[in-house]
């Protein structure tokens, strides 16, 4: 019998490899004796963190991380079954998540999007190159308790502060919470703009959403 840390190096690995086949076959495994949630996290998601890693280092290339993000919601989808009765019906919150105008990195949001929508959130991923407006319109459409805002540029972090300053005006502020990422963002700069929290990666995204929309 593997231990769990073994479990959960075999999943890391199978999504670094990029091969769907080897993740399905690590997720059944691990389906045996742990948590879906767990599985998700700590296993394919701390994978998919590498894979961000790597490509950032120019190890992995764009068409590796597609097959490694397909075959994470592959896997993802076999958990589906596993999760707690009533887990799909009773949302958690509502969330917007995209990436801002002018910046079509859409590897990171997405990651995020997948892990909040396994954490029991209803999830509306707008994609990448996302003008301001559609962010306030998404939000009014299915009345979202939160917006994600991802910038992998710094030449595209002002776009976070607009679409904060146009829910403003929209009167619509109090009643959504904005979460910041990508990495020119920071902490003090969330604190500048006044968003209402900053996530580095898809496991932290998760915490600080339940933290502001469920309270724990």
């Amino acid at each position: 019998m593997s231990s769990k840390e073994e479990l959960l190096q075999e999943l890391s690995d199978a999504i670094i490899s990029c091969k769907k086949d080897r993740v399905l076959a690590a997720v059944e495994k691990a389906r045996e004796t742990m948590e879906p949630a767990e599985i998700i996290e700590k296993g394919l998601a701390a994978g998919m963190n590498q894979v961000g890693v790597l490509f950032e280092r120019g190890k992995l290339f764009l068409p590796h991380v597609m097959m490694a993000a397909d075959a994470m919601t592959s896997g993802v989808k076999l958990l589906e079954a596993d999760m707690p009765s009533g887990a799909g019906t009773k949302k958690l919150g509502v969330i917007v998540n995209g990436t801002v105008e002018g910046d079509v990195h859409d590897i990171g949001k997405s990651i995020v999007s997948t892990m909040l929508q396994s954490a029991g959130f209803e999830v509306y991923d707008i994609g990448r190159d996302v003008p301001i407006k559609n962010f306030i319109e998404k939000a009014k459409e299915v009345n979202a308790n939160m917006i994600g805002i991802s910038a992998l540029m710094t030449t595209t972090l002002q776009g976070q502060r607009e679409v904060i300053e146009l829910l403003k005006e929209e009167g619509m502020r109090d009643r959504v919470k904005v979460m910041v990422g990508g990495a020119p963002a920071t902490q003090a700069w969330a604190d500048k703009i006044g968003a209402d929290c900053y996530a580095e990666n898809a496991s932290e995204a998760v915490t600080k959403a339940k933290e502001l929309l469920v309270g724990k």
